[in-house]
């Protein structure tokens, strides 16, 4: 999708940008089309929120181009302003304002009345918490209601920054409903960004896997997860101690990644009928005990610790 045509609703090329000395944005180069999820995928620190922040005009890129709906922002605020629904990874509000209160603040900025308010309301699942002020709202309830403030102006694009992060799983399912829910409703444009693989997977078209300001690999999860055909890992512990490197030798048939505490490995093999005895007898030659042996497809997960030799979490 870096390819850059007049069907995109935002188009980014060659951006950098740097913070006193460290370099968080190099050179990336992407688009998102219309009517489709983006997921920008990566560890903290990966450069996702400062790409995510520029493409919002919030922070200004040291070099490179940046369009939202063909035009750039300078000249252009208000009008895509109005285009563009924002969750941000800290939202604050008015503690002394109720549920519908705030709503019908948010909804004033754009001149719209108490049916959007009810209509989003609905879509969040805030019915029940409408007369609460928001400071007794639950972190789940909270991050609904900066969803439906972000999605109160009926946004042809929406640009949100971990909008899960620190929720438990069923009020990370809460958002999701309201994230597909929208988009069934809509053709609403979207980059999500997320540490959560499973996320990108279930709401987003495209992801594009982010390290150390760059990119790393982008494409349909097919697309991605194909481009190793068949592969499959084995997952596994040793009985005592922790992994050492020292397992891991050029000459191996397969590849073995380890992770940074040297908990559990990992090893990717292409045939494993032919390589599961290859891998077993070899960590037997080591005088070795294995503890716990997974066999499983790839994933999303397994392609990042390949990428990176660490885990997304890490």
């Amino acid at each position: 999708m870096a390819h850059l045509s007049a069907e995109n609703v935002i188009e980014v090329r060659d951006v950098w940008k740097s913070f006193k000395s460290v370099q968080a944005v190099k050179g990336v180069s992407m688009s998102v089309p219309k009517g489709k999820f983006v997921a920008l995928v990566g560890p903290n620190g990966a450069g996702k929120t400062t790409l995510v922040e520029m493409i919002e005009n919030i922070r200004k890129p040291d070099s490179g181009e940046i369009k939202i709906l063909g035009k750039k922002w300078k000249g252009n605020e208000d009008e895509l302003r109005r285009k563009i629904g924002i969750s941000l990874q800290q939202t604050y509000f008015i503690d002394k304002l109720t549920v519908y209160e705030t709503l019908r603040l948010f909804a004033s900025f754009f001149d719209l009345g108490k049916d959007r308010v009810e209509e989003i309301i609905y879509l969040t699942g805030l019915n029940e918490k409408r007369k609460s002020y928001v400071v007794n709202l639950s972190g789940g309830q909270r991050q609904r209601l900066a969803m439906g403030i972000a999605l109160i102006n009926h946004p042809a694009i929406l640009l949100l920054d971990e909008p899960t992060t620190g929720l438990d799983p069923n009020a990370r399912y809460e958002i999701w409903n309201i994230l597909k829910s929208y988009r069934t409703a809509s053709e609403a444009s979207m980059i999500l960004t997320t540490h959560y693989m499973e996320e990108a997977e279930l709401l987003c078209d495209y992801i594009i896997i982010m390290d150390q300001g760059k990119i790393l690999k982008e494409g349909t999860l097919n697309q991605l997860l194909e481009d190793d055909a068949g592969e499959k890992i084995i997952e596994f512990t040793l009985e005592k101690g922790l992994i050492s490197s020292d397992i891991i030798k050029p000459e191996l048939p397969f590849k073995i990644t380890i992770d940074q505490g040297g908990r559990k490995a990992w090893v990717s093999v292409k045939d494993l009928n032919e390589q599961m005895p290859l891998f077993l007898s070899y960590i037997k030659s080591l005088g070795l005990s294995i503890k716990h042996l997974e066999c499983r497809k790839k994933t999303l997960d397994d392609l990042f610790i390949s990428l990176t030799g660490r885990r997304i979490d890490d």
